[in-house]
């Protein structure tokens, strides 16, 4: 996402006012939810919901002042594919991978997919590695056992704000 910020800013400004408003966005949703999840162990719908549009507009208008139509596709793709992956892991698995972690991924996959193909899967697979290493931290330290629930919201944002930041 730093090479799109970089490219924006180069060709068309109002295109990476757009751009860092939504990271903006991205980053106050993604410290409360964080905050949240690791507290309570949930991922509100009254600040996940709305902050759909506000990355669909935010950066769709952003792909589309800048003539990267190519990125509001990746986008809705990649919100759709983390929400379905993700719908489906809870499926599978309804008491490993609550409905929030679902929701996020959703919304997660809208900034990832804009960023493009490698960081949609860069992100979950970080978010799995990063969350896994916690888990095997808390394990070792005996401040967990095997049936503790470890929230795993935190991991995800994480796991897509690197995936943001480093790749390209």
């Amino acid at each position: 996402m730093t090479a799109a910020l970089a490219d924006y800013l180069g060709r068309e400004p109002v295109a990476f006012v757009l751009l860092a408003a939504a990271l903006a966005g991205f980053a106050v949703v993604g410290v409360r939810l964080s905050v949240i999840d690791w507290r309570t162990h949930r991922l509100p719908d009254r600040i996940v919901l709305p902050s759909y549009p506000a990355a669909i507009l935010l950066l769709g208008a952003a792909a589309g002042i800048a003539g990267d139509w190519h990125r509001i596709a990746g986008m809705l793709g990649g919100g759709a594919a983390l929400l379905l992956a993700f719908a489906a892991l809870h499926l599978l698995h309804p008491q490993g991978l609550g409905l929030g972690d679902v929701k996020l991924a959703g919304l997660l996959g809208l900034y990832l997919g804009f960023a493009g193909r490698a960081e949609l899967w860069w992100g979950p697979f970080l978010a799995l590695v990063l969350g896994g290493l916690w888990s095997v931290l808390l394990l070792a330290t005996r401040r967990a056992t095997l049936r503790t629930s470890v929230a795993f919201g935190p991991f995800l944002i994480a796991g897509a704000g690197v995936g943001l930041a480093v790749l390209r």
